[in-house]
C-alpha cells in the first residue's frame, strides 16, 4: 500500500532501527507529536475502551480534513497516538478511512510491545475509524 509521505518517513525510520529497546524510545518521542487533550476534556465518550492506559481521542472535521487530539497516562500509548496523529491529520475523511493497520507492522513496533499494548493499538485505531466514517 502506498501511505501519505509523512506516514511513510515514520515508517523508514522505523525500519532501519534493529533494536527494539532503541525503537520502544524511539516510539516515546512521538508522544510529542500528539495536539495533546487536557485531563479536563477527558470522558467516557473520548475514552478509547480496551486499552490497557487510560487514553482519550477527539477527532475532528475542518473543511474535509481530520484532526485528531489525544493523551494518555502512558508515554508509550501517546507515543502510538503521536504516530496515529501523523498519519490522520490532515488527511481527507476517504485518505483516513482507506488506511489499514498495517503500516505498524511494516514499522515493527507491534512486535515490540505487550500483547494488550498492541491490542490498544487496535482498538484506538478501530475507534478512530468508527468516528471518521461516522462524520461522512
Amino acid at each position: 500500500m502506498t501511505w501519505p509521505p509523512a506516514l511513510q518517513e515514520v515508517i523508514d525510520e522505523f525500519s532501519e532501527i534493529e533494536d527494539a529497546m532503541e525503537r520502544l524510545e524511539v516510539l516515546m518521542d512521538f508522544a510529542e507529536e500528539v495536539d495533546e487533550l487536557s485531563e479536563e476534556e477527558w470522558s467516557d465518550e473520548n475514552l478509547v475502551k480496551g486499552c490497557q492506559s487510560r487514553a482519550h481521542v477527539v477527532l475532528e472535521k475542518r473543511d474535509n480534513t481530520i484532526w485528531m487530539r489525544a493523551a494518555a497516562d502512558s508515554k508509550m500509548v501517546q507515543g502510538l497516538m503521536g504516530i496515529l496523529t501523523i498519519a490522520v491529520n490532515g488527511g481527507t475523511v476517504e485518505q483516513v478511512l482507506e488506511l489499514t493497520p498495517d503500516f505498524v507492522l511494516e514499522m515493527k513496533v507491534l512486535n515490540t510491545l505487550t500483547p494488550s499494548r498492541s491490542n490498544g493499538f487496535r482498538t484506538m485505531f478501530d475507534m478512530i475509524q468508527k468516528t471518521v466514517k461516522e462524520m461522512k
